[in-house]
């Protein structure tokens, strides 16, 4: 795990707290009025941590509060020995810190990449602490009857996935992802897609590969696609409550997109978003890929400004 005094040169200036509520040292960022009406909990995914929501947690905490956890096995949180690290782990993990430890309500879920799925098992279980769902360039596994066979095209089609599956055929997935200290740029870059690779300094791949220091802080970055590309793999979440589902469907959402992703592509998440919420809106990045936070952050934050703005009174109780 990352020191929790490392700013990565000023670039990372948040205060680090911890939890061990679920049974490991997880690291979370808290900032923002802590009486604010709302809070937006930022979430993170492959193979990024708190670190990718740098550009939008101060302009965003002006009015809000804003939480960023770390998964486990990722950032500035402990990768224990003992864990399977399943979506259904982190999950629970998310679970513990938002309901036990923070005791959060009027939530924003701002989801990218496995955050989309970890944050919608968490909104599955809670739907009346989840206000709105913005989604950006990942998946909301929320039950709609053609959302498998989008996601098997993608996996078929996807830089990504299709060498994440030949990797795991031949046996180099966890050699290469086993050292993803070394391999995590060069995996961002050409399999998921930065689109301005000037962002990538000396600095930002400290920040990015500093928490895999050896193979065993690599367990958490190994797994997440090992339950995907693994032949005989089942979904990573169970099916969802038809209940809880259709709550969540009714809440304002709005999904993100970069669309020079080439690990969730374009022509395969939006029609999965639109089969969920078909009349939310879709905001179309064309300069950014995978990762907007780092392609386009202004732009990704206008667009997540002008949807809270826009969605203020539709959430508004008393």
């Amino acid at each position: 795990m990352i020191r929790s005094d490392e700013t990565f040169d000023g670039t990372w200036p948040y205060r680090a707290r911890y939890t061990e509520a679920a049974g490991f040292r997880q690291h979370y960022v808290d900032e923002g009025p802590p009486e604010a009406r709302e809070t937006l909990v930022l979430l993170h995914g492959e193979p990024t941590w708190g670190y990718l929501w740098r550009h939008l947690i101060d302009p965003l905490a002006r009015s809000h509060r804003v939480v960023v956890p770390d998964h486990m096995g990722f950032g500035k949180s402990a990768t224990p020995p003992d864990s399977d690290y399943l979506a259904l782990n982190h999950v629970d993990n998310l679970e513990t810190l938002l309901i036990d430890v923070l005791d959060l309500n009027r939530i924003t879920l701002v989801l990218h990449d496995w955050g989309g799925p970890i944050g919608t098992g968490f909104a599955l279980r809670h739907p009346d602490r989840v206000d709105r769902i913005v989604a950006i360039n990942t998946v909301l596994p929320l039950g709609m009857p053609g959302y498998q066979d989008l996601m098997n095209a993608n996996h078929a089609d996807s830089a990504w996935f299709r060498w994440a599956g030949a990797a795991q055929a031949d046996g180099t997935l966890d050699e290469i992802l086993g050292n993803a200290g070394s391999s995590v740029t060069h995996l961002m870059l050409a399999l998921q897609t930065i689109a301005r690779p000037e962002v990538v300094t000396p600095t930002w791949i400290r920040a990015y590969a500093g928490h895999f220091t050896d193979r065993a802080a690599c367990r958490g970055v190994l797994r997440f696609p090992q339950q995907l590309v693994t032949p005989g793999a089942k979904p990573p979440l169970p099916q969802p409550d038809p209940a809880a589902a259709a709550a969540l469907l009714a809440k304002p959402a709005v999904l993100l997109e970069g669309m020079r992703d080439t690990a969730l592509l374009p022509r395969y998440i939006i029609p999965a978003f639109r089969e969920a919420f078909p009349n939310a809106p879709v905001i179309e990045l064309p300069n950014a890929g995978h990762f907007p936070q780092e392609d386009a952050p202004d732009a990704l934050l206008a667009a997540l400004e002008l949807f809270l703005r826009t969605t203020d009174s539709l959430v508004t109780r008393g």
